[in-house]
């Protein structure tokens, strides 16, 4: 009969809800926070249950951080070991190509216990970039885009020496043998990617469009990419580059000045990174978007055949009212 009672109470499904739910637990965290973020995921039993194995353990002397699973059929003791043996599910945390180290730290700190004002902090940081072999100009270099497997309650310092680890990893022999024959370093193979991945959106636009800023660097030409106008000018949005724009006084100003720009004007993608290593080797020295406005590009040898692409665009723009 005992038995019966206990198999009851403590062995049967812990949650009240339909789909398995996880709950985060802070370092910060005290007995009555975990129990309050506990209620409302609980069944009037399942509660009962925990906070009774709570209440005759030492659990509240020793909380765990950590992200534990509650599944939907998990009874209260299988749910109380986790919490007091910190046995977690792990984060399956998806880093994408973003602009900004901002967006990056939110798209980032909303999965992690850490938050995205400390990994804001330390991408902003001079000494931490430098700490990890960058600079703040070329640190949107230093986290891959990729889906990596975490801890959600890991610390600022093993999630950076884990990306850190990943940067070296992404960067095999077969990578860096390309940047070399290119005459690149990693940072600047990164840096022309962020060009391209502004560039277009199409995949099978960019290894054309990598090749044909590696032609120009390469002359000695400037760059002349749109895309670090409207970083330099602060102003992704902006449809239409105009002649007061490209005076914009920058070292991002392509226009302005030969060569690469100090660093990525984004967090740049596997998919640019690789299309610049990939790069197509033709005799394009010019490019235009086209004038469907597609987002994909007509290309020219010469400034002639440029012009006339061109002049298509402008008047496309002009159609539709674009300034």
């Amino acid at each position: 009969m005992l038995i019966g009672i206990l198999y009851y109470y403590f062995f049967t499904p812990f949650s009240k809800i339909k789909s398995d739910y996880y709950l985060c637990i802070d370092d910060n965290d005290n007995i009555d926070s975990v129990i309050s973020k506990i209620k409302p995921v609980a069944s009037e039993k399942g509660f009962s249950a925990l906070t009774t194995l709570i209440r005759h353990t030492s659990y509240s002397d020793k909380i765990r951080s950590g992200r534990f699973k509650i599944g939907v059929h998990d009874p209260s003791i299988t749910i109380f070991h986790r919490m007091s043996s910190g046995l977690q599910a792990s984060v399956m945390l998806t880093i994408p190509s973003t602009r900004t180290i901002p967006e990056l730290a939110d798209k980032i700190g909303k999965n992690l216990m850490i938050g995205s004002d400390a990994i804001r902090y330390a991408l902003e940081d001079s000494a931490i970039c430098k700490q990890y072999g960058f600079t703040k100009e070329t640190i949107p270099c230093f986290i891959i885009p990729n889906t990596y497997n975490l801890y959600w309650n890991v610390t600022l310092e093993k999630f950076l020496d884990r990306m850190k680890s990943e940067y070296d990893s992404f960067w095999n022999k077969e990578r860096m043998a390309k940047a070399r024959e290119m005459g690149f370093t990693p940072i600047q193979v990164s840096t022309l990617a962020s060009i391209v991945d502004e560039e277009t959106a199409n995949e099978s636009e960019k290894p054309i469009i990598a090749g044909l800023y590696y032609n120009r660097y390469k002359k000695g030409m400037k760059l002349q990419a749109d895309p670090t106008i409207k970083y330099a000018v602060g102003d992704f949005t902006i449809k239409r580059i105009h002649n007061w724009m490209l005076q914009t006084e920058s070292p991002y100003n392509t226009y302005r000045n030969v060569g690469l720009p100090p660093g990525p004007i984004r967090i740049p993608s596997v998919q640019g990174i690789d299309a610049v290593l990939n790069y197509e080797h033709h005799n394009y020295i010019f490019m235009c978007a086209k004038e469907d406005l597609s987002g994909t590009h007509n290309f020219a040898s010469d400034a002639v055949e440029h012009m006339k692409n061109a002049d298509r665009y402008y008047a496309a723009l002009n159609k539709l009212g674009i300034e």
